[in-house]
């Protein structure tokens, strides 16, 4: 089945997303409210408060918004990356979903990201919603088959159908040799690299680095060999 996917069909994709605003105090007072009720099914120990907790509201999409995607195709012999940033997260929404709408919009097209369904998938879907964009075909998957559904994910192809096991994209680079995309930074320090040091470009370097190395992986995965540094192309 993976053999037979055809590379120029599928977008790779990778998102950086961080808290919706730079501190807890910060936001609006109902949702601080919120956000408390959140934290404290999140607290670790008694002396963890809603304050120190809010570093990890990026990663929930009611309480964070994208700040980057960066998207990979195959074109021929080269794999080009193309990024989508901005501050405003419905310009990037809207220039993301214009892509999706022009180029990967047929049955034949599928998404890939590591961890993308439990992640990637769902995040862009809901910020979409609360931003008042509709859905790209290939993300608008209410009512479909699970066989239906265009999503691939790296993670998931790897657990072979063992449901508890997670293998972070850093281990997987390592296992096959591939040049690991968290030698500069991770993502625990985004939002630290974002709303203390207003370094996005750092970001979107990282996000593109994460995306290459999916689409390496996935080559291993079909048992080709990997891209050579002359076939990646970063489009502005």
């Amino acid at each position: 089945m993976l053999q037979s996917i055809e590379l120029h069909h599928i977008l790779f994709m990778d998102i950086e997303t961080v808290p919706a605003y730079p501190t807890y105090k910060n936001m609006p007072d109902n949702f601080q409210a919120l956000w408390d009720q959140k934290a404290e099914r999140l607290k670790k120990s008694e002396t963890e408060t809603t304050d120190q907790i809010y570093a990890k509201a990026g990663i929930y999409a009611e309480f964070g918004k994208i700040i980057c995607i960066s998207a990979g195709y195959f074109y021929n012999r080269e794999f080009r990356i193309k990024s989508f940033y901005a501050d405003d997260e419905k310009l990037l929404l809207t220039e993301f979903s214009q892509l999706l709408n022009s180029h990967f919009s047929s049955r034949q097209h599928l998404l890939c990201a590591h961890n993308g369904k439990e992640f990637d998938y769902p995040y862009i879907a809901r910020r979409m919603l609360i931003n008042g964009l509709q859905l790209p075909f290939i993300l608008n998957i209410a009512g479909k088959k699970p066989w239906e559904i265009p999503h691939l994910d790296t993670m998931e192809l790897w657990k072979f159908g063992d449901y508890k096991h997670y293998t972070s994209l850093a281990l997987l680079a390592a296992i096959f040799g591939i040049q690991t995309p968290k030698d500069d930074i991770n993502g625990a320090d985004v939002a630290r690299v974002y709303w203390e040091d207003h370094d996005l470009e750092r970001i979107v370097h990282y996000c593109q680095k994460d995306v290459l190395t999916v689409a390496q992986l996935f080559l291993k995965y079909q048992s080709k060999p990997l891209l050579d540094d002359h076939q990646i192309v970063i489009i502005p």
